[in-house]
């Protein structure tokens, strides 16, 4: 797909952190190539709804959460009102509600993008169910456990993905009413979950605790690609909106660059990242689901002050300049794992909604830099 894009700046690569190759060498897009691409895969998915499910999903699911949130990242950059109508009548369709499962992060995941609409305009009847919904678990918690798999772990952020479903939202739903016990029970849940589920010595996530004793082939610990891409785009996305004197701040970014150092040294020669982080023979095909969480991540932390740019936006380039041979000529992304918790194989026809959802993040990051550095 490179034929995409018109390159003219060759990316020197300088300081890179140990254990990048050095075929990382690459150039950088033009934003109005970025932003043409991002729009072309959004509009494959607003005209092919639920692409290859293989059993019916409820509107407001984990899924199509995360593709939402990538929808209001493309208008956010692109300004075109087809994306916030489309959002603002799938959020009418929906009665602004989420998911089913009140306790579920999973379920919690639509709500980022509801809080996101209100911020827009305003209009109360958006966020109504939102705040009901974290109000009543806020005041009637239910004991639970990070166990997995065990009665009451499903109320608890016990799964590493859940970090990126409920705890961007409570952070979007203190930016929309001002409330900050919707930040204290964030801030409390997440590092109970981080505490529990974070490896100290590798700086990945477990994606539970069934993980803690598995290995892989190659005798490594097992770390799955998205599941450490949806904490790692999890743990921007609580960032955009926690404050910047908030007391716990720093953790929260001392935990995004470590985990940055980690993942940089899980980057491929290819530009992408595969589905088991330390075994990336187990499966050695190149995986767009994690790879996209991961560009966004890198280049949301560079566009913040977090990351150094002259070392990571190289990164950011090979990444994106990957991701783009991922999409087919009709806008559809190839190569995203289907819906698991663990490794999995996939081909270059797999796609699902939040495979784009990341795309379209990663795309709006990287077009803000480019639109920034004046490109």
């Amino acid at each position: 797909m490179m034929h995409r894009f018109a390159f003219f700046i060759s990316v020197a690569i300088m300081a890179l952190p140990q254990g990048v190759n050095a075929q990382n060498s690459t150039a950088e897009p033009k934003p109005k190539d970025v932003l043409a691409l991002m729009k072309q895969t959004a509009d494959w998915q607003l005209s092919h709804p639920y692409p290859q499910i293989r059993l019916p999903r409820p509107a407001a699911d984990w899924t199509l959460g995360v593709y939402w949130a990538g929808i209001m990242a493309l208008y956010n950059v692109s300004h075109d009102k087809t994306y916030l109508n489309a959002t603002m009548e799938m959020g009418k369709s929906l009665g602004w509600m989420p998911g089913e499962r009140t306790y579920h992060a999973d379920d919690h995941a639509i709500c980022q993008t509801y809080c996101e609409l209100y911020l827009q305009n305003k209009d109360p009847q958006i966020i109504a169910p939102t705040k009901q919904l974290f109000d009543l678990i806020i005041n009637n918690p239910r004991p639970g456990t990070l166990q997995f798999k065990t009665p009451g772990s499903q109320y608890r952020w016990s799964w590493c993905d859940s970090l990126f479903m409920s705890p961007p939202a409570l952070a979007r739903l203190y930016a929309a009413t001002g409330d900050k016990k919707y930040l204290q029970f964030l801030d409390q849940e997440w590092w109970k979950t981080a505490d529990y589920l974070y490896d100290k010595d590798e700086h990945f996530f477990f994606r539970d605790s069934t993980f803690f004793t598995k290995t892989a082939a190659n005798g490594k610990k097992v770390f799955w690609g998205r599941g450490n891409g949806w904490v790692y785009a999890g743990t921007a996305r609580v960032l955009d909106y926690l404050p910047e004197d908030y007391s716990s701040r720093g953790r929260y970014i001392q935990l995004f660059r470590e985990m940055t150092e980690s993942i940089v040294k899980a980057q491929q020669p290819d530009g992408l990242w595969r589905t088991s982080l330390l075994d990336p023979e187990q499966i050695p095909n190149g995986e767009t689901s994690a790879s996209a969480f991961f560009c966004y991540g890198l280049a949301w932390g560079i566009n913040h002050g977090i990351l150094d740019s002259s070392t990571y936006w190289p990164i950011v380039c090979r990444a994106w300049e990957a991701l783009s041979k991922k999409v087919h000529p009709d806008g559809m992304l190839g190569c995203v794992q289907r819906i698991g918790d663990s490794p999995g194989s996939f081909d270059e026809n797999s796609t699902e909604t939040y495979g784009i959802g990341a795309f379209l993040l990663a795309g709006s990051e990287v077009y803000k830099h480019l639109k920034s550095s004046n490109h």
